[in-house]
Formats: structure tokens, C-alpha cells, sequence
């Protein structure tokens, strides 16, 4: 369980997000400098250097969101026009890629940070430039809210595997449809039928609160609140729920943290965003106050899930029913241990829920509620501190990784197992490095009393 007897100071982190950034930058120079764009999207790490992992395209655009994201820190403005030529050359295929549940990370974090920094003031403003980023995310949420499958009591964004799954991870692409409504976008479809973005991204939200978060209510014997299911899978013929799955954790009752993670991290941005929007958008869904329950419902259970089955230290092991585990003695009691002989942590996991929790934490603080709120601010802040000192943190001014331990896929064997080792461990991932420039990013900004930094800060 995370130690939250532990209180760090906030303005403490000032020093090491300096640190950090300086990392970074050369982190970020040391791709552009190497990496070759033909072999496709990086993806992880090995013996580090960026390598590519062909199933689906998902992580360009962390590739140059994390430029844009070093600029928002440091006015680096090399950064910024790196990652504008980018997107402008890079990332027009992933606005159009209709087979993929990933439009929420790619064009986010591209299109979408660039179009946030120019609402922000903090580049200069472009009525074409604005109109072109604009159009780029109302496309991208339209092509998203195309996958769609309909069940008995909704809808939901279907994975890459299918018609009838449904991943947890796709919770944060619900923003792409978010934003492309709120820029008044529509989806047309057969005999210019009219879907509604905000129907559908409300749908999947509730789809994944209903049916990839367990509650502890009896649903089946691995009932336990705040665990999550990788994928939930439906009968497409009527409509109906069958089982929990997993793609890339270890089995459909255990539960995957970086599944884990994206539900943390998504459902707290997206009590953000509903508290934020006006009460009587969501009128024909049964009323803001009933939806914001079911997202806090989630986002509380996962969130103290996460807490009571992570170390002391706040990084977890990749599944909470991996196998090895067993053989750790009290692994919860200590902090975790990248260089175990039995089961890899994964720290990509850790800088996704670290967010999530800061965020969820700050929510509930401001609405009155500062026992619960604490409890998770601290939680947050605990993990953060963690990955932000050794041996998380990647000091090698050779390897091109960021945030170190994070692995992809486990049951697939995608990570790096390095001389003498038994389980992959020291290497980066793409979402892992951008995700931990988010959470630093958000954290710097709350330091410095800056505009509180949100997705939909794209849409004045």
C-alpha cells in the first residue's frame, strides 16, 4: 500500500522538475537526432535506443506531443517549431485512421496541445493556423465515434480486436469527441443521419464505468472494488455483456495497471471536464449531477484500488495477478523493485495514475470534500516524487528513454530483457515519457500559479 504518511512539500518539487525538463530536452534531442521517421512510430526502448513495434499506430503522436508539452515548460520555442513541422507532416493519417481506438492520444496530443497553447495565449494567434487545428480534432472525433457498437443499454467505442470489445484505455480517447463537439461537430452517417459526439462519448464512458470497474457489489467472485478488467466483451448480435478479458494483462480477473491507470487518469479529467460544462447539455442524458456520481464512483474506487495494491513507493508491478508475485513475500510493504528476479514493475503505469490521482485529489478538495481529496493528492504526489529520483529517472545521457522500467506487453514477451536478468526492466516507452511530461507539466503549473492546465483548455 502506498505510504501516505509521507507528506512532500510541494514547492520541493520545484528543483527536481528543473531537473527534469533539462532531461528532457536532451531526451528529445536525442530521438530527432537518431531515430529514423521511416521505420515508423517509436514505440519502446532496447538497450536504449527507440525501436518500433508494429500492431497498431499509437504512439506518434506522444512522440512530438512531448516536444509541445517541453515548450509549454520552458518557452523552448525549438521545440515548439519542431513539433509543428511535424504534426503538419506526420500526423494528417492518424486524423483519417479509421481502425484504431486511439485518436485520444495521438491528436490530443498533437492538434490538440498546439490549438490549447494558442487559446492559452502563450503563442501568438492565427486565424488559419486555428482553423487548421480545429478541423484536424473535429475530424479526429468524428472518425473515433465511428467505431461504433451498440449494446443493450448504450454504446461504446470498440477496440482495435473488434466489433465486441471494448479496452479500458479508450476512456481517454473520449476527449477527441468531447472536443470535436464543443467546436460544434457533428458525425453524419447513412441517409445523413445526425450523431451526437457528446451522445456517444457519454455512452462509453458509462459503458466503461458499468462494465471495466468492479465495485465490490457481487458481480462475480473476483469482485473487488476499484479493480478493472483490460477489455469487456459483448455478444454483437443482441447486445449483451459476456465476460471480462485481458489483451495485456495477465487474465480478465486480474487486473492490468496500466488498465488500472488510463481509468485513474481518465475518469478524473473527465469529472473535470463535466463539472465545467453547462448542466443543461446533459439534460437527455439524466442530468449532470447523476453522471458526475458515476464518474466519481469509478474514479474514487480505481483510485483506491491502485493505492491499497501498489508499494510503498506508489510504482506498481505491471498486474496485480501476476503469477511471480507470490513469491515476493510482502512486495506491498517495500518499495518496488525494478531488478527483482520475478515480475517487472511498470512505472508507465505509476506517471498515468500520478495524474489521475493530483487530479481527482484537487477536484474533491475544491468541492468541500479535503479528507478524501488529500488522501489522494498525497498519493499522487508520492508516486510523482518517486519516479522523479532514481531509479526511475533516466540520467544516462545515451539512452534515449525518459522515465526508466516501464514495459509494453507482457504476455506478448515486447520488452527488453537485459544480460543477467530475468524480467525486462531499464528501458522507456513512448506513453511512458509523455505521460510523465503531463504530470510534471501539470504539477509545474499548479507551482507557479499558472492557468490550471486541462484538456479542453483547447476550447475558449
Amino acid at each position: 500500500m502506498i505510504d501516505l504518511s509521507i507528506k512532500p512539500d510541494l514547492k520541493g518539487f520545484s528543483g527536481k522538475l528543473e531537473t527534469f525538463w533539462d532531461l528532457s530536452a536532451k531526451k528529445i534531442g536525442l530521438i530527432r537526432k537518431n531515430y529514423d521517421d521511416a521505420n515508423g512510430s517509436p514505440v519502446y526502448t532496447i538497450n536504449g535506443r527507440y525501436t518500433t513495434r508494429g500492431w497498431t499506430e499509437w504512439t506518434q503522436g506522444f512522440q512530438y506531443g512531448s516536444a509541445i508539452l517541453q515548450f509549454d515548460a520552458t518557452g523552448d520555442k525549438r521545440m515548439l517549431e519542431n513539433a509543428r513541422e511535424k504534426t503538419l507532416k506526420k500526423m494528417a493519417p492518424h486524423v483519417s485512421h479509421t481502425g484504431v481506438h486511439d485518436h485520444g492520444f495521438n491528436n490530443i496530443s498533437t492538434y490538440g496541445n498546439i490549438l490549447r497553447l494558442m487559446n492559452e495565449g502563450k503563442i501568438p494567434y492565427n486565424e488559419w493556423e486555428k482553423n487548421f487545428y480545429e478541423l484536424a480534432l473535429k475530424i479526429s472525433g468524428a472518425v473515433q465515434a465511428s467505431r461504433w457498437t451498440s449494446i443493450k443499454n448504450g454504446g461504446f467505442i470498440h477496440s482495435f480486436n473488434g466489433a465486441h470489445s471494448l479496452f479500458v484505455d479508450t476512456l481517454r480517447s473520449c476527449r477527441s469527441l468531447i472536443i470535436s463537439h464543443r467546436l460544434g461537430h457533428i458525425l453524419q452517417g447513412e441517409g445523413d443521419s445526425l450523431i451526437s459526439l457528446l451522445e456517444r462519448a457519454i455512452e462509453h464512458i458509462k459503458a466503461t464505468a458499468s462494465y471495466s470497474v468492479f465495485y465490490g457489489e457481487g458481480r462475480d467472485i473476483y469482485d473487488v472494488r476499484g479493480r478493472t478488467a483490460h477489455e469487456c466483451i459483448f455478444n454483437t448480435k443482441d447486445g449483451s455483456f459476456r465476460c471480462p478479458n485481458s489483451q495485456q494483462g495477465y487474465s480478465g480477473f486480474s487486473t492490468w495497471t496500466r488498465g488500472l491507470a488510463w481509468a485513474i487518469c481518465g475518469f478524473s479529467e473527465q469529472i473535470e471536464w463535466l463539472d465545467s460544462s453547462d448542466e443543461n447539455e446533459f439534460t437527455a442524458f439524466g442530468g449532470k449531477d447523476s453522471l458526475l456520481k458515476i464518474m466519481i464512483k469509478a474514479a474514487t474506487a480505481t483510485s483506491g484500488f491502485y493505492i491499497e495494491n501498489s508499494p510503498v513507493d506508489g510504482v506498481p508491478y505491471w498486474d496485480t495477478g501476476a503469477p511471480g508475485l507470490e513469491k515476493m513475500g510482502e512486495y506491498l510493504a517495500k518499495p518496488a523493485d525494478p531488478y527483482n528476479k520475478y515480475e517487472p514493475v511498470d512505472s508507465s503505469a505509476a506517471a498515468i495514475a500520478s495524474q489521475g490521482l493530483l487530479r481527482l485529489g484537487h477536484y474533491l478538495k475544491a468541492k468541500g470534500n479535503v479528507q478524501d481529496g488529500e488522501r489522494y493528492w498525497l498519493a499522487g504526489l508520492q508516486v510523482l516524487n518517486t519516479l522523479l529520483g532514481k531509479p526511475y529517472l533516466s540520467t544516462d545521457e545515451k539512452h534515449e528513454g525518459l522515465l526508466l522500467h516501464s514495459v509494453y506487453h507482457r504476455p506478448n514477451g515486447w520488452g527488453h530483457i537485459p544480460l543477467g536478468s530475468k524480467i525486462p526492466n531499464g528501458e522507456s516507452s513512448m506513453w511512458g515519457d509523455y505521460h510523465m511530461r503531463e504530470v510534471c507539466l501539470y504539477l509545474q503549473r499548479i507551482i507557479n500559479e499558472e492557468n490550471y492546465y486541462t484538456y479542453f483548455n483547447y476550447i475558449k
